[in-house]
């Protein structure tokens, strides 16, 4: 089995500016995914914070990209891997906002 890692992109907004409904609708939603995802489930990631920079090989800043979160989860492929983001609370507005990036974790 690969470990393989999801990458959130796109304009999420930062849990501080939920509701508490919105929060609570959110919550639910990532632990019902995480509970169908099971024992596939390495590392449940964390969203990144709002502070972000991104530097040039050449030293110079850069903007950063909408990466704003990240899940580790092992399968047997990239398709399975592929196949566990079915139901992914991040794809939920299904209007091409928001990906999911997926990459297999190489071993050093």
């Amino acid at each position: 089995m690969s470990k393989f890692i999801f990458l959130y992109k796109g304009p999420a907004t930062p849990m501080d500016q939920f509701t508490e409904e919105q929060s609570a609708a959110q919550i639910a939603a990532w632990g019902a995914w995480m509970e169908k995802v099971g024992p596939a489930l390495v590392d449940a990631g964390a969203p990144f914070a709002p502070a972000r920079t991104a530097i040039s090989d050449d030293g110079s800043g850069t903007e950063a990209s909408d990466l704003n979160g990240y899940t580790i989860v092992q399968a047997d492929s990239l398709e399975a891997a592929t196949a566990l983001a079915d139901g992914h609370p991040f794809l939920a507005d299904a209007n091409g906002t928001y990906a999911v990036e997926i990459f297999e974790l190489a071993e050093m």
